[in-house]
């Protein structure tokens, strides 16, 4: 929490058009950091040192332990490329905890196109993720 405070307070000029803005690139700069944490704890794995602290133990907002976080990444960038606004949505949810109201007024959109967007995204993800790990 304390890099996305300082990449925040670090921008030049930042124009935010409400709370709930700020947190949309706040929920996107968690995204990034929690897959560079992820990236690196991996490649620590592979050269053999170990991380003494998890990440999901490091942080407040509370991770599944067994969450791959770039491979959530991935399928995420996937789902961007298919629809845009559905991988905001779950960024904005899933990083930030953003309910749908403030997601609403940040997307320009209503409340129930949010929460359909979620399931869908959620779903879809789910199917992603899991065609992931069965080979």
């Amino acid at each position: 929490m304390h890099e996305v405070y300082l990449r925040l307070c670090g921008q030049q000029d930042p124009e935010w058009n409400g709370r709930a803005h700020f947190f949309a690139v706040a929920a996107k700069m968690i995204r990034r950091i929690l897959v560079d944490h992820a990236r690196e704890k991996s490649a620590a794995k592979r050269r053999g040192e170990m991380q003494t602290q998890p990440l999901d133990e490091s942080l407040t907002i509370p991770v599944q332990r067994d969450l791959d976080l770039v491979t959530l990444n991935e399928a995420m960038e996937e789902l961007a490329a298919i629809d845009p606004r559905k991988a905001q949505v779950v960024e904005m949810h899933f990083f930030a905890g953003l309910a749908a109201k403030n997601i609403a007024a940040v997307l320009g959109v209503t409340e129930p196109t949010v929460r359909r967007d979620w399931n869908i995204a959620r779903a879809w993800l789910y199917r992603r993720l899991q065609d992931e790990v069965q080979p």
